[in-house]
């Protein structure tokens, strides 16, 4: 029996991606040179159709690394000279703020318990911090800052350089790239392929940063994918060094599958799925939803306390072929999470909800 996964990550692969893995495949574009024309016409590609989906203006670069993970290195590196400040609500926001750490930057932080979210009204940016670090969804605890807030703290501090980790939730997030600095994502998320390549978006205000911090013989903003030698290749569609062209080929095409449905549909079927399910934790007496606030409840990684063992509601879905994810950290034996990424269907969370309801 195929299962159905609605794990947080990998996840379920988009429909379409075994059909254009055979393609590439066949093409033998897992062979070809990083420096061909044919990689320059792959990369520009992926390129229009990110662009497309995401809104991201011209004033942005589109960068591939080899993960996530890897962008909150890079992004500290080239645009923090001091000091940055982060939210920290889950165990992934945390982790841009221990890197922080790690690479000797001074990291401000604002904390709230796990399950918690945040609003800009409540939040004061230090007054030297020089990178904002947002994290969209945070896959953790199933909690969400909505762009609407992100972009009200960049108006009240324009200056200062904005980062968003959106890695368990694009392309849902509907960013104003006019506000927002730079953001990535990872693909084995919400675009329903397997781990192995990330994608950061970055602006001209971040260059500049990078320009300037590499300058300065005291500083280092890195000897791999620093953000001038990625932006200086990206002018001809090149990458510095040999990236995973094969997949991101793959992401191209799922990414064009996806315009081809339009983001606004994208987005509707992604609040109807959710609402599905929180209305379903929330009307039964064995579930009920982590996050209290309804506006910091995520879209995309719902998370439900169980009164059962969280174990054996998950061996009661995968009996029925469906894969659901376990809580996180403390929280795996009390918590499920599902994931809700445009690759399983409206049908199929319903088939989760009758399953789970036994």
């Amino acid at each position: 029996m195929k299962n159905t996964y609605f794990t947080p990550g990998p996840a379920e692969l988009y429909p379409t991606f075994g059909t254009h893995m055979q393609t590439a495949l066949n093409e033998q574009i897992g062979s070809i040179s990083h420096r061909s024309q044919r990689f320059r016409d792959i990369y520009k590609h992926t390129d229009q159709q990110l662009r497309t989906l995401l809104n991201i203006p011209v004033t942005h670069g589109i960068f591939f690394t080899g993960s996530a993970s890897e962008v909150w290195e890079r992004v500290l590196l080239n645009c923090v000279e001091h000091e940055s400040f982060h939210l920290v609500n889950g165990s992934f926001s945390r982790k841009f703020y221990d890197y922080a750490q790690s690479l000797h930057k001074y990291a401000h932080v604002l904390e709230k318990p796990f399950g918690e979210g945040f609003d800009a009204a409540e939040i004061e940016v230090p007054e030297y911090a020089e990178l904002v670090c947002l994290t969209h969804n945070e896959t953790s605890s199933g909690v969400q800052m909505r762009p609407l807030e992100m972009h009200k703290l960049k108006r009240k501090y324009p200056k200062k350089l904005f980062c968003v980790d959106m890695v368990s939730s694009a392309p849902y997030p509907d960013l104003d790239f006019s506000l927002i600095d730079s953001a990535f994502f990872s693909v084995q998320k919400a675009f329903g392929m397997p781990a192995g390549l990330g994608v950061w978006i970055a602006n001209e205000a971040c260059l500049d940063k990078a320009e300037r911090l590499q300058k300065y013989e005291s500083m280092t903003i890195g000897a791999h994918n620093s953000l001038p030698m990625l932006w200086k290749n990206y002018q001809t569609f090149e990458t510095p060094a040999t990236p995973n062209v094969l997949f991101i080929y793959v992401l191209g095409k799922i990414t064009e599958d996806l315009n081809k449905i339009g983001i606004e549909t994208v987005r509707k079927q992604t609040e109807e799925k959710a609402r599905m399910v929180y209305r379903f934790v929330e009307t039964d007496e064995r579930y009920s939803a982590f996050v209290k606030e309804e506006r910091h409840r995520s879209q995309t990684v719902l998370v439900a306390n169980t009164t059962a063992p969280a174990k054996d509601v998950m061996a009661t879905a995968k009996e029925a072929g469906l894969i659901v994810g376990s809580g996180y950290g403390k929280q795996k034996d009390t918590q499920i999470r599902i994931a809700n990424f445009p690759a399983v269907s409206i049908e199929q969370t319903a088939h989760l909800i009758d399953v789970l309801k036994k």
